[in-house]
């Protein structure tokens, strides 16, 4: 079996809900990062073989194949093909292992990971929402029932499990969320994301040109004062919007190459994936199961948490990162080093993509060499990927 290596990585800014990137059309959005990525790698586009996207609601302007709309709205040429995967919130995470396992096999030698949501212009939840409004039912079928009878898949209700079951209050949640604005604003206020964000044009609804390049949910003045004034998701909990992940639009894409890419473009890489899980966990608490799946990954790597140098979990909510932390003994210096999802936003099936970006660059910057990346999934499940920088 051959290597995979990531050769080149791009992803937009983040746009608040109804933000900058609110008048784009998701294929375009994403169609303007494919290009971008395309164009900073060198390689000839007619070599791309293949664009992997994840979405995590492939419907209304998300639908009928985004990936390949995408690529029609690149301007890549015609002959490159697309398809769309669904993993919930690892969608473009687990599009990164297909790429990945797509090369190592020789199969194919490039390969587009990536993934996009527009979450102003298609809703959290659409697809099965607006089918089940119509009358076409639900995906909880009688037998889901039947296994997990009067037990609800919430992810919402999952963070308030993950923060009772390992003793999170609310304070230690706004406070790691205050962190993360910390940590972004100070990455972006010294231009650590410089080299991954695609500067992308958009005109307001008042007809101003101007150019989105700085993630937009981030509050370069947040105070835990403000941030412990939000309101409760739920009577009685401790998750609010404040401790939890933005709506966000977004796209990212990395270019997936093997050995033989290398050789034939010239190209030089930035990583090499060492490896690759997934893993299925509880479905009611479902927000745990990064826990376990890095268990398993370090395992089948022979590596021990203290090998790995950047970790990037994906602050779905608060007590997840947290939780990871205090189960793995990992050194939260080492985490989410330029913030994470309270901060820059989670575009839900851009997100495995775009935190990829953000680790690889953080481990060039940092001087790391191995990083980790992992997050939760809706149905309980949860993708890993271990990187070495080259």
């Amino acid at each position: 079996m051959g290597e995979a290596y990531i050769a080149t990585v791009a992803r937009s800014a983040g746009g608040k809900r109804g933000g900058r990137l609110a008048g784009v059309h998701p294929a375009d959005l994403a169609g303007k990062v494919l290009a971008a990525l395309v164009e900073r790698s060198g390689i000839d586009p007619a070599a791309v073989e293949d664009v992997i996207m994840g979405c995590a609601c492939p419907g209304g302007e998300q639908g009928a194949n985004i990936a390949r709309n995408a690529v029609l709205a690149s301007g890549l040429p015609e002959s490159v093909p697309g398809t769309h995967v669904d993993r919930q919130c690892g969608s473009s995470q687990q599009a990164l292992h297909f790429a990945a396992s797509t090369v190592m096999s020789g199969t194919m030698d490039v390969v587009i990971a990536a993934g996009v949501e527009s979450m102003t212009r298609v809703p959290m939840g659409l697809p099965w929402t607006l089918a089940a409004k119509h009358g076409f039912g639900t995906y909880r079928s009688p037998a889901i029932e039947a296994r997990y009878p009067n037990q609800p898949f919430s992810q919402f209700g999952g963070a308030e499990m993950m923060a009772k079951k390992y003793g999170f209050d609310r304070d230690v949640l706004d406070a790691f969320a205050l962190e993360s604005h910390r940590r972004a604003a100070s990455a972006t206020e010294h231009g650590k994301f410089r080299a991954e964000i695609v500067p992308i044009e958009v005109v307001t609804p008042e007809g101003e040109t101007l150019i989105h390049e700085i993630d937009e949910g981030i509050r370069f003045d947040a105070t835990l004062e403000r941030i412990a004034g939000v309101k409760l998701l739920q009577e009685g909990g401790v998750t609010t919007a404040a401790n939890a992940s933005q709506i966000c639009d977004g796209a990212a894409a990395l270019l997936v190459v093997n050995e033989h890419a290398l050789k034939t473009y010239g190209l030089t890489p930035l990583a090499r994936i060492h490896q690759m899980t997934v893993l299925g966990h509880d479905p009611v608490i479902m927000l745990e199961a990064p826990i376990p799946a890095t268990e398993k990954a370090l395992a089948r790597a022979g590596m021990k948490i203290g090998d790995i140098d950047l970790y990037e979990v994906n602050e779905a909510f608060a007590p997840v990162p947290l939780a990871w932390l205090q189960a793995l003994g990992a050194d939260p210096d080492r985490l989410n080093v330029h913030g994470g999802a309270i901060s820059l936003g989670h575009p839900l099936g851009g997100s495995g993509a775009k935190l990829m970006t953000t680790l690889i660059n953080a481990l060039r910057d940092r001087g790391g060499r191995y990083g980790l990346q992992t997050m939760c999934e809706a149905g309980g499940m949860a993708n890993v990927t271990i990187v070495e920088r080259l």
